[in-house]
Parts: C-alpha cells; structure tokens; sequence
C-alpha cells in the first residue's frame, strides 16, 4: 500500500469516528476542509500538458457555454428581475402598504447552482431565487405572480413543481426566451430588498423552514466556492465530471443518481485534499478517492455549525433515519441537509461501477494509453442488461403532457426502491435519457433489471405486484394533485432484450439500438418473466 492510500485510509477512520454515536465535538477545520491536505505537491509539466489537453477536450465536447449564450441567460435573469419587482409593488398596493415603503420595496433575484458556480453549460437550466419582504406570501409566488408569468409572451412551459429535489420546495418551471429557468421564493424579515441584500446567517432567524431551505440554494453555492483552495482548478474539474456524469447516465437527482449540488460538493472535497494539483490530476484523484470510499460515511466539507434555531439538521449521531441514507453528501451551510438522500442501492451500485471504469480510463490518460474523450463516450446500456421495465406516460395533449411527465418521472424512484424489494431482484437501473413521440404526447423510460441466479433460473418471477403498485400510485397522486386529465395513461411492463425495440439517440447523434430489425414488442399484463 502506498502512503497516498495509508493517508487516505487515516482520513476515513477519522470521518467514521466523527459520525459514530459516541463522538466527542469535532476539532475545528484545519486548512481546508475537515482533514489536511494528502498531497500538497506542484504539477508537473506533464500534468500541465495532460490539464490543456482536458480542456481542449471539453471545448470539443460542448462543456463550455459562448459569450452570446452566457449573455442570453444574463438577459433573461434580467428581465425576470424586472417583473418580479413589478409584481411586488403591485402587491404592495393591493395590501395598502404605505406608499414610502412600496417605493423601496426593491426585490432581488439571485442565481445559483451551476450558474453562480460559472459551470453551466449547453443546456442546462438556470437555478434563480426570488427574495422578496416579510410581507409577502408564498402562495401569492406562486398563484398571483405565476400568472403574471403566464401571460409574457417569452414564457412558455410554464408550470409549478410540487417541490424541487434538493431544497424540497416548490418552484416554477418554465422556458424564458428559450432559457429553462426554475424559479424559488423565498421571504426575509425586511420591508424592503435591496441589490446589495447579504443572504447571511442573519436572515434565518425569523424566516421559515420552507424560506430557509430556499435561501440555502444560493448559500449553499456561495459556500461551495469559498470552500476550495483554487477556485478556477474547481470549476475545470467540476466541468469534467458533470459532463462525465451526464455521458454516462448517472446525472439526475430525481431518477436516484446525484444532481448538481452533490457534484459539486464531490469535487470541492478532492480539491481541498489535494490543494495545488492541476485539473487533470483532480479528476484521476476524484475517481481513484471515491473508487475507495467507504459508503454512508458522510462526505463533509467543514465541520457543522449549530446556530441554536432548532432546524432539521443531517446528523446520523442523533436521528435514526438519517442512518438509513446510503450516500451521504452533506451541504457546508446550516441547516445542513444530504443532497443525496434520493440515492438507493440500485443507483449507488451503478455510480460505483462508474467510478471504477473512470478510474481505469484516467489513470491510462495519465499513462498516455488513452485520450480524453475516451472518458466521455457514453455506455452500451441496451447491451448490459437481459431484462427491462418499460415505462409509457401518455396525454391526449401536449399542453397537458409537460405537467404528466413531471409527475411521473419525480416518481419513477419509488418503482426503482419497489424493484429493488424483490426477492429476484439484485438491481434496477433507469435509463435517464427517456424517449419521446413526435407529437410530444408520449414519453418512455427504460429500466434494466439484474436477476440474482440461482432458484431464479428454475421458476418463472412474477413482477405484476410492483408494477401495478406504481401505476396505481402515480393515477392516485394526480387525483389529489389536480392534475389528472382524460387520456392521461400510464403502463409498466417486463421485456425480455430479444422483445424490446428501443433507439435512443446519443449527444452526438447517432442512434444506438438494440436490434437492427425492428421486433413487434408483445403486449403484457402479468409481468412474469420466464
């Protein structure tokens, strides 16, 4: 063992003795981080060589966003800024407020996520917050002001999510100009919001558990990058993964995979560990550090803080079930939350399988036996598995459909969790890259189930209770959401590889399929597979 790996080895029993029930307080941060650096050595000029070869890589791949583009986004935060102040002093004349206070009630948006990180590419949505005075209500948000939204001629695919994965709140989806944009809200305790509003500590006192996590959207960013020793390195690297990530299918925090936040908190962790190592090196430490890491012990990337509000926090020393969550990656701010609490064992093993294969390819990067693009081609996922789940959401219109597919995909992880119950049932791995008909009515999801052998072989397995439990589960939540239409359907089913007839169409164009004939895909019930 080299002594790289015998200082990590030391850095993981520390982790484990600081979340084991009879702790003592944890010693305050050294450096950064919640341990001192493993390596503190310059790159070399190899390294630095390997680093310009990443980021030309990248360049071709599309991972970076042009000035024109960037601009679009800013423009669009912008004029969204402009109506939501609007709105509010609007509001304030509805609710009578005195006229000196409607005058400066101002109001904010702020940016997130991979936008305020500077990390967003092609394609990606914008993360904003709304921060708006005390008196302001939610349910104005997202009613009155939705409306408001509604009837701008750049907004289109407008809807409320019930809640967004990571800060468990509503938000509002929509397209401005052709920019996704997921809209939250949150409320302080202050008449008026200034453009130079400081989203401290200070602001959670009287606000609410709902505003709270809201704000931590932005706080939690904020923190992420003053967290990292060198903050451009970060980003290159955090660019490489999320497009890693995405080429392999493991980026979707509502389908169990990790989102964005989690990413982010993942690669912080590998640069404050290895301070001053150039891009190309942190990405070989990210997979050759998490190829070893010794699940649910917590990823952190500062000790806890505790400002006496009585909030929910992660801590696995004091509430049962956050025992329970297999991949912990813990938020830097308070309250801190596990912004992987989606992840299951189906979705923990096939983000491990990921890991060692990027493992394996960047150490032959770091050998000159491959290439960077090599890391980014994208699996054979019709060819890994003998067995599927195929998921079908239909609407008899398309307006209608934008809202039915939400519902569906945010619950397509219990069917996984149901799956994985099974007595035969050793994995079930959704494909994130659904499928959609022409007339934008209908989209498919693929699952491939991995049996455990054995007395499986000799019975048939019958899949019918999970499956209809789903569908019965998503048709009785639409009821209580309001959002069920006539025509809305949804069906689950086992396929066999040799029935399924399935093209998806990669990032590069190109089809996979898994067959070259078409095959007439069997209609069935039962869900029992021979």
């Amino acid at each position: 063992m080299c002594n790289e790996e015998i200082y990590f080895l030391i850095i993981l029993i520390i982790d484990i003795v600081n979340t084991s029930p009879d702790a003592s307080p944890p010693a305050p941060p050294r450096r950064y981080g919640i341990s001192g650096p493993i390596s503190e050595d310059q790159p070399s000029e190899d390294q630095l060589i390997l680093t310009e070869q990443l980021i030309k890589t990248l360049a071709t791949c599309d991972a970076f966003v042009d000035d024109l583009e960037l601009r679009r986004r800013e423009n669009a935060v912008e004029q969204l800024e402009s109506l939501f102040k609007e709105w509010l002093t609007e509001i304030c004349k509805e609710l009578n407020i005195p006229d000196h206070v409607t005058e400066k009630v101002g109001g904010k948006i702020f940016t997130f996520g991979s936008r305020h990180l500077g990390v967003d590419s092609k394609g990606d949505d914008v993360d904003a917050l709304c921060v708006g005075p005390r008196f302001i209500q939610r349910n104005d948000f997202f009613t009155s002001f939705f409306e408001k939204l509604r009837v701008q001629k750049e907004v289109k695919d407008i809807r409320v999510s019930p809640s967004d994965l990571f800060t468990c709140v509503p938000v509002i989806t929509m397209s401005y100009e052709g920019i996704k944009i997921d809209l939250l809200f949150a409320s302080v305790d202050r008449n008026s919001i200034p453009q130079n509003l400081d989203l401290s500590n200070s602001l959670l006192k009287n606000s609410s558990v709902t505003c709270i996590r809201s704000l931590n959207g932005y706080r939690v960013t904020e923190e992420i990058l003053r967290s990292v020793p060198n903050v451009q390195s970060f980003k290159l690297v955090l660019r490489a993964i999320k497009l890693w990530a995405k080429r392999r299918n493991i980026y979707s925090s509502m389908l169990g995979f990790l989102g964005g936040v989690s990413w982010a908190i993942l690669v912080a962790r590998i640069c404050q560990v290895y301070p001053n190592a150039t891009a190309s090196t942190l990405v070989n430490k990210f997979f050759k550090v998490y190829s070893m890491w010794k699940w649910p012990v917590p990823i952190e990337l500062k000790r806890p803080e505790d400002y006496n509000m009585n909030l929910p926090v992660w801590d696995s020393r004091i509430n049962p079930s956050d025992r329970c969550h297999v991949m912990p990656i813990i938020t830097p701010t308070y309250p801190q939350q596990n912004t992987a609490f989606n992840v299951s064992l189906s979705t923990l093993a096939v983000w491990m399988e990921e890991i060692q294969w990027g493992l394996a390819v960047t150490q032959d990067i770091q050998e000159n036996k491959a290439d960077w693009l090599e890391l980014f081609q994208e699996p054979d996922f019709l060819n890994k598995y003998q067995h599927f789940i195929l998921l079908h959401a239909s609407s008899a219109a398309g307006k209608q459909h934008l809202e039915w597919v939400g519902l569906v995909e945010s619950k397509i992880r219990l069917l996984v969790e149901n799956l994985e119950r099974h007595v035969y049932v050793k994995r079930a791995h959704i494909n994130p890259q659904s499928t959609s008909g022409s007339n934008d009515q209908s989209t498919k999801w693929l699952i491939g189930l991995l049996f455990n052998m054995g007395e499986s072989k000799r019975q048939k397995i019958d899949m019918t209770f999970p499956l209809m439990s789903f569908t019965d589960t998503i048709y009785s939540l639409a009821d209580s959401c309001k959002v069920y239409k006539e025509g809305m359907t949804i069906s689950a089913r086992y396929l066999a590889k040799d029935q399924l007839c399935w093209k998806v169409p990669n990032r590069t164009g190109r089809m996979q399929s898994s067959r070259d004939k078409k095959v007439k895909v069997r209609q069935t019930i039962s869900g029992f597979i021979d």
